[in-house]
């Protein structure tokens, strides 16, 4: 373990410099063109990316501009371990103290959109791979760093991967927070459909504007000791038939059930879309070696944890959310003036680094 932290600390110059040449690429989706499906910024991002994988030694696989990956380690029928994150990031809108792609430091700080969510981190998985590489280590199967296109905006390029690759054994998202995330809680979209204005006002006064957002007058409220409660959000009036709302699930209850609660009801339902919960066993494997290179780095408790949030795991089979953020550090991602602390950046990379060597010398997973 020493060696892998001391030589993160060695490359810490090439680690930084690595970062903020990807994260000062304004790789907002915007319209797709040839060999653009996601905008010419979003593909410009992930070929420097590939580049940069290259030139630290990694063979690379670009899937069409959708998607692409770095990797490392013997290639078999066996699988694969993974680190997926992605290039893409959202609008920077306004209140910025610099420009949103400067990569402004200040402080031990990093300002930029895309530090934290998610170049950053997806880079620092791929610098933790190339410290395991400069050290001789030889895994039992191949790593894959896999940087998505996509994430912010629908999924397709993960979609767009599994339909030309087996998913992984085992792997980690660095999509979210700290502790290693053993849960996700499942999001189902609906539009309720009514024949006229009259009725959807109707609706809206009994269901939505006099009463919380657990559902309970709706009769879907459910809770679950790991994730807490069910919860309503994301509130839209489509037009004057239509109103369109969210729903954040724990795990213990499915999508077709909740459709069929509301249906009991009396409603028009249509779904718009949905996520099934993400859960694993926290005792799993792959759960413990996270849980255990954490405590290894940090010294504080790595004791598994869910999640309100979403990230590729819901579409990703196999997969966990691991970091990057530490716990106490919110809403910072798709804020003006995104940040991420450089002894932050070296602690994830070390994490990272110690995580893939043990999945990689792990026999069952």
């Amino acid at each position: 373990m020493d060696r892998i932290i001391n030589q993160v600390d060695r490359i810490t110059p090439e680690l930084i410099d690595g970062i903020k040449r990807i994260v000062k690429i304004p790789s907002v989706q915007d319209t797709a063109i040839d060999a653009a499906p996601y905008g010419e910024n979003v593909r410009k991002a992930l070929l420097e990316t590939l580049n940069l994988c290259k030139e630290l030694g990694f063979d690379i696989v670009n899937i069409d501009n959708h998607i692409g990956y770095a990797s490392y380690g013997p290639k078999d029928k066996d699988g694969y371990i993974a680190a997926i994150g992605h290039l893409d990031v959202v609008p920077v809108g306004e209140g910025w103290k610099h420009d949103p792609f400067s990569v402004y430091e200040e402080d031990g700080i990093i300002y930029s959109r895309g530090i934290l969510d998610n170049k950053g981190p997806i880079i620092s998985c791929l610098y933790a791979l190339y410290t395991l590489k400069q050290l001789g280590y030889k895994p039992k199967r191949e790593i894959r760093i896999i940087f998505g296109c996509n994430e912010e905006t629908g999924f397709q390029d993960l979609k767009y991967y599994l339909s030309k690759e087996q998913p992984p054994l085992a792997g980690f998202t660095p999509d979210c927070k700290f502790p290693v995330v053993y849960a996700e809680r499942g999001r189902l979209v609906v539009n309720i459909k009514y024949s006229n204005n009259q009725a959807l006002h109707q609706f809206l006064n009994t269901y939505i504007l006099n009463s919380d957002n657990s559902g309970v007058k709706l009769g879907i409220d459910f809770r679950n000791d790991e994730f807490g409660k069910l919860e309503t959000r994301n509130y839209k009036i489509i037009d004057d038939r239509t109103f369109q709302f969210a729903i954040s699930y724990p795990y213990g209850i499915t999508c077709k059930e909740l459709v069929a609660k509301l249906n009991d009801k009396g409603l028009d339902v249509d779904v718009v879309g949905n996520y099934d919960p993400v859960y694993f066993n926290r005792n799993a494997s792959m759960i413990s070696i996270m849980q255990k290179a954490y405590e290894a780095i940090t010294g504080m408790d790595g004791t598994p944890v869910t999640t309100t949030g979403g990230t590729y795991a819901k579409l990703m089979p196999h997969i966990v959310p691991f970091g990057p953020s530490f716990p106490g550090q919110k809403g910072i991602g798709h804020n003006p003036n995104e940040w991420m602390k450089i002894g932050d950046i070296i602690t994830i990379t070390k994490i990272y680094a110690l995580t893939l060597y043990w999945l990689g010398l792990e026999e069952h997973l």
